[in-house]
């Protein structure tokens, strides 16, 4: 009974708007202290616990890492890289917004940071060129979710932080299902905007192509650095994202020279807010864990999966349906912490590699991101723009469904996120 009123509680919570956090934090303190009887002390030292890792340093510095290489014009010049590429098609600027997509995605490892760079570029511009506004926001939050799948990824921080899965084997796992989803949003928006008479701009020519590649060099070095700097067995991936900052800083301020010091204080508050409020959904969720293990939930929901799942590809088909639904619901951080612990041993048992297990897990938490009622990168470009989710939503939807197809190709080809990790990171098979 204790338990039915527990998750009535967290959902009804969810349901009049409260935070994430907040619902699993008040929720899980409600149970432990007026049904388990339990002093509310713990609550604090299961939420401490929770965050008192060294490879959680990864997600600040990452998060600086971004708003550094974003006031130091790094966004704009990786927009007019992806424009040199593939602007002059049908649709160029809705592709541009997908290739910017993949580009900014391997700098600040969060979507919402992703979309929002993008969209405070693009969506004036695609109005401009006559782009109906609901379809330019639709376009922008979608193109945004490939954020927290092409590495880093501060989700994959997180999984592998839980899971004990090496962070940079799921960093390279992260590669091709978010180039496979970038390029799936390209082709989609050719067809879409070729019917519509949004056609492209200017005339491709290597020549900007190579202009382009040049200017915005120093931040595409930005996932050579990361990549190669780890499994060249330079640093951690914690270290990495500390270098990935004082790369960001040094290129902003000396290279590009459109950093200062004024933009300092600005850019401090807003890394420390984005890693304070990931770093709460982690700790309440961690606590919420804790009760599930301790109701031996988990092992209820392992042994039932288990039995209604004959083989291992009925499993990932179930899996993709729950998380994303959930991922609709639940913020991806706490996400992964929540359902980790609980699948991952599922999933073990059907011989499933685990770095392949988490980037599948993050992608189908990516399109959470962009599907109501909790979609993050659609309140980022409602904010922006002004339109309403719904409309968004509806907007957006064509890239929703290509999206979900992306995810059951990569969950039966699992090579393509494989691939590099084999290649490189010496993981398991499938």
């Amino acid at each position: 009974m204790e338990y039915a009123l527990f998750f009535g509680l967290f959902f009804a919570l969810i349901a009049v708007g409260v935070p994430i956090a907040y619902s699993l934090g008040l929720s899980s303190a409600y149970l432990i202290v007026f049904n388990l009887d339990l002093p509310i002390v713990l609550v604090a030292q299961h939420m401490y616990a929770a965050v008192d890792s060294f490879s959680f340093l990864a997600i600040p510095f990452f998060m600086l890492a971004g708003a550094f290489m974003s006031y130091g014009g790094v966004t704009r010049r990786l927009i007019n890289f992806a424009y040199s590429l593939v602007g002059p098609f049908k649709g160029g600027l809705a592709q541009v917004v997908a290739v910017s997509g993949m580009f900014f995605g391997a700098i600040s490892g969060s979507s919402a940071a992703t979309t929002a760079a993008i969209g405070a570029i693009m969506i004036d511009s695609m109005e401009e060129k006559g782009y109906d506004r609901e379809f330019t926001a639709g376009v922008v939050a979608a193109g945004g979710m490939v954020g927290i799948i092409i590495p880093p990824s501060i989700t994959l921080v997180v999984y592998g932080v839980i899971a004990g899965v090496s962070i940079g084997d799921l960093f390279l796992g992260g590669f091709g299902p978010g180039i496979l989803m970038g390029v799936s949003m390209c082709v989609l928006s050719y067809f879409i905007c070729g019917k519509r008479g949004w056609g492209g701009e200017g005339t491709f020519s290597l020549k900007n192509v190579f202009k382009a590649f040049i200017d915005s060099f120093w931040a595409l070095l930005t996932p050579v650095i990361i990549i190669g700097g780890i499994y060249g067995g330079i640093f951690t991936p914690t270290e990495a994202a500390a270098v990935a900052s004082v790369y960001g800083l040094v290129i902003g301020f000396f290279v590009y020279r459109e950093l200062h010091l004024k933009d300092l204080p600005d850019i401090i508050a807003k890394a420390v807010y984005s890693t304070t409020v990931i770093m709460f959904i982690i700790a309440a969720a961690k606590i919420f864990g804790w009760i599930l293990t301790n109701a031996e939930i988990p092992q209820q929901i392992a042994a039932f999966v288990t039995s209604i799942a004959p083989n291992k590809y009925v499993f990932l088909f179930l899996m993709n349906i729950l998380l994303l639904i959930l991922g609709t619901m639940v913020n991806p951080s706490a996400a992964t912490i929540i359902v980790a612990p609980i699948m991952l041993p599922v999933a073990l048992k059907f011989g499933i590699d685990p770095v392949f297990f988490g980037v599948l897990m993050i992608v189908n938490l990516a399109i959470g991101n962009i599907t109501p009622p909790v979609g993050l990168d659609l309140f980022v470009v409602s904010a922006v723009t002004r339109i309403s989710i719904d409309r968004i939503a509806k907007a957006m939807f064509p890239y929703l469904v290509i999206l979900i197809a992306d995810l059951f190709i990569v969950t039966y080809v699992p090579q393509i996120i494989m691939f590099l990790p084999n290649l490189f990171g010496g993981a398991g098979g499938y």
